[in-house]
């Protein structure tokens, strides 16, 4: 299978330079397909990585690995504690991961893995860091077609987000605000899996478990599990990751 290339308007690059592009970098396979797809097309990435307190940390090292993997030569990790908060499953233990939900329901129902404002927190810092480090784009591997219904992975999300970077920093009001870049939000996830091939991406070393056990081995029943296993059959390879688990 033949993933066409994503559509997305980038930026061009400054003249003599091959421009800068912040790219959250989860630790999972859309985030590094974008790191990936942005190296590909000449972008100098600088790697974000937010430690918010997520009982998944495996994908904390995942992110330290591909970014190695990348060549890449700026890479920050963040300590931000959403922790503190509660209010998901995926930063409070008492709250259970969803296993084995309905496929009606993945889209349809905002399950309780959902991270309050998680992706508005996260943006806002790459903003941040890009305009910092002068940078003319920020990635993010958000979808909208294999999902698990998250508010803030929506085109209608991205696009208020955009309005508000021209809005709210030195360089919007200067006229060249960071373009917010979501090359995979029309992608299925076969369609992800077939470009991180043609990328050369090491997927193996990407983590989606949303409840992985302590060796960091995926569970295989959460919505990220299910959407990825069901992303790689469609593709007809095997996963690395749980073939190396």
């Amino acid at each position: 299978m033949n993933a066409p290339l994503p559509k997305a308007v980038l930026p061009s690059p400054p003249e003599g330079s091959r421009g800068r592009m912040v790219v959250l970098l989860s630790g999972g396979l859309d985030s590094a397909t974008v790191a990936a797809w942005a190296r590909a097309r000449g972008f100098d990435v600088i790697g974000l990585s937010i430690d918010y307190g997520q009982r998944h940390r495996c994908e904390l090292d995942a992110a330290k690995a591909i970014a190695s993997h990348l060549g890449l030569t700026d890479h920050v990790v963040l300590r931000v504690d959403l922790a503190a908060f509660g209010g998901s499953a995926l930063t409070d233990a008492a709250i259970p991961v969803p296993r084995d939900r309905p496929d009606a329901a993945l889209a349809a129902e905002i399950p309780t893995t959902y991270v309050p404002a998680r992706n508005t927190v996260f943006l806002s810092l790459a903003l941040a860091l890009a305009e910092a480090r002068g940078a003319t784009a920020i990635g993010v591997g958000v979808n909208a077609i294999d999902y698990s219904g998250y508010p803030d992975c929506r085109p209608e999300f991205l696009d208020a987000f955009r309005h508000l970077a021209a809005l709210a920093t030195k360089a919007g009001v200067e006229g060249h605000a960071p373009e917010i870049v979501a090359p995979l939000v029309d992608l299925t996830k076969a369609e992800i899996v077939a470009l991180g091939v043609e990328l050369g991406l090491d997927q193996g070393l990407t983590t989606s478990c949303y409840d992985p056990d302590a060796s960091g081995r995926p569970c295989g029943h959460c919505d990220s599990c299910r959407l990825r296993a069901a992303g790689f059959a469609a593709v007809g390879i095997d996963d690395p990751r749980v073939a190396g688990s």
